[in-house]
């Protein structure tokens, strides 16, 4: 697929090489935005316990629906972008997101005495996450579309990293927009970048004149497969299924950390403010980091199975380990607070450095074609445990406390490594 030969999909002008990275931009800047929201509205956890007047099982209600919207949304964006193409999907996404939280910001704030009830938060949630879903396959696509194989991982994983910059810059502003300014503050300035960021995509975003056809990407050594299981559909194809189950799986010690992370270090530790904001911004940057490098370094040794299948078993070990470390120590233990933040960092650094290699992998197997389809079906797995690891905290921290919570994840992290298909050989690009 060179560059020189594609025209635009509109008017007809030549875009070359140079464009690809105009489209692997806006891609970020999507996946940014909406990961501000469905990654940086958890870290206000504590002002959103609050501010709403309600308590952790009811905390773990709303920051799931934002997940559950997500999932719910995510398969029908995903074919509704292979028959309408990345550019139509994302700008009616990113806008209808933009407006979503715009609506939020207006109606469902507390404002002195009166507070919004638990069902309209949780709702105003849910329609954010059934819209934003658009962003994740139609941006990936795009991607997809325009690079070629022996780069895609690296391409996708900076795409992908976008999600953890994304949070990080959530993790940073909206705890102190929440305390500071309010709710109101924190949902308009999430409208605004949504809105920024769909403008882009007008300016930037086209589809290549034609795909190419054959997709000859190869994934582990397989020659012509993705055009095989591309005709047969993504649904149709167990490997599909496979990676993309695993990454539910894998999912589960992330979102422990993205969504009661914050909780974990107030509750057990007493950690203040910033170091809470510290800590969850180096989970996210180090996952940014720890994505680009993982892309490039797959790319070169085609190794993504084995590379996604390490990072299942790495992230059962750190989570175990932290589960040890919280149950020896005991909560309160302030001599501990700065080994507990390591260990979350670390943790949720290897829970998210796969990202863009098994999304990579998925796209690659289902061909670019069909890619907007096969990417959705992954974030729907990634999505739905964003809903139900929220809801699932709350009881095993009465149960069992925090070191059952860590436990319950290291062995989600452990189910993914027999999940994950095994390499079948290696491929070899130019």
């Amino acid at each position: 697929m060179e560059g020189t030969s594609w025209s635009a999909a509109r008017g007809g002008r030549p875009r070359g090489d140079r464009h690809r990275w105009k489209i692997l931009g806006v891609g970020f800047a999507a996946n940014a935005s909406f990961s501000a929201a469905f990654s940086g509205i958890p870290t206000t956890a504590v002002f959103l316990r609050g501010g709403y007047h309600v308590g952790n099982g009811g905390l773990g209600l709303v920051l799931g629906m934002l997940g559950l919207g997500i999932a719910v949304s995510e398969l029908p964006w995903g074919l509704l972008t292979d028959r309408w193409g990345d550019r139509r999907v994302l700008l009616l996404g990113l806008g209808a997101t933009a407006a979503a939280l715009a609506g939020m910001a207006l109606r469902v704030v507390p404002r002195g005495a009166y507070v919004p009830g638990l069902p309209m938060l949780a709702l105003g949630l849910l329609l954010v996450g059934l819209l934003g879903g658009s962003v994740n396959g139609s941006s990936g696509r795009a991607v997809m579309a325009w690079f070629r194989e022996g780069e895609r991982g690296l391409a996708m994983s900076i795409r992908q990293t976008a999600v953890p910059a994304g949070g990080g810059l959530g993790a940073l502003m909206l705890p102190a927009l929440a305390s500071h300014f309010g709710f109101g503050t924190v949902y308009g300035v999430l409208a605004l970048l949504c809105a920024v960021t769909a403008a882009f995509a007008w300016c930037w975003l086209h589809e290549p004149a034609a795909y190419e056809h054959g997709d000859a990407a190869r994934n582990d050594g397989g020659a012509d497969t993705a055009t095989i299981r591309a005709n047969a559909g993504p649904l149709r194809d167990i490997s599909v299924w496979r990676v993309a189950s695993g990454i539910g799986a894998l999912c589960v010690p992330q979102l422990a950390v993205l969504t009661f992370g914050t909780v974990f270090l107030h509750d057990f530790n007493h950690a203040g403010v910033l170091l809470i904001s510290a800590t969850m911004a180096s989970v996210q940057t180090g996952a940014a980091f720890a994505r680009v490098w993982s892309g490039a370094w797959t790319d070169r040794r085609g190794n993504r199975r084995a590379y996604m299948r390490a990072c299942s078993l790495v992230t059962a070990l750190l989570f175990a380990l932290l589960a040890v470390v919280t149950d020896l120590a005991g909560p309160h233990h302030a001599a501990m607070t700065a080994a507990f933040a390591a260990l979350v960092v670390l943790g949720g650094v290897s829970a998210s450095a796969w990202h863009g290699v098994a999304f990579t992998e998925l796209a690659t197997l289902a061909g670019t074609r069909r890619a907007g389809t096969a990417l959705a079906m992954g974030n729907t797995f990634a999505f739905l445990t964003l809903f139900l690891t929220p809801l699932a905290i709350p009881p095993l921290l009465a149960v069992g406390s925090w070191p059952m919570v860590w436990a319950v994840a290291s062995v989600c992290a452990l189910i993914a490594l027999p999940v994950f298909p095994r390499a079948a050989f290696r491929y070899s690009h130019i």
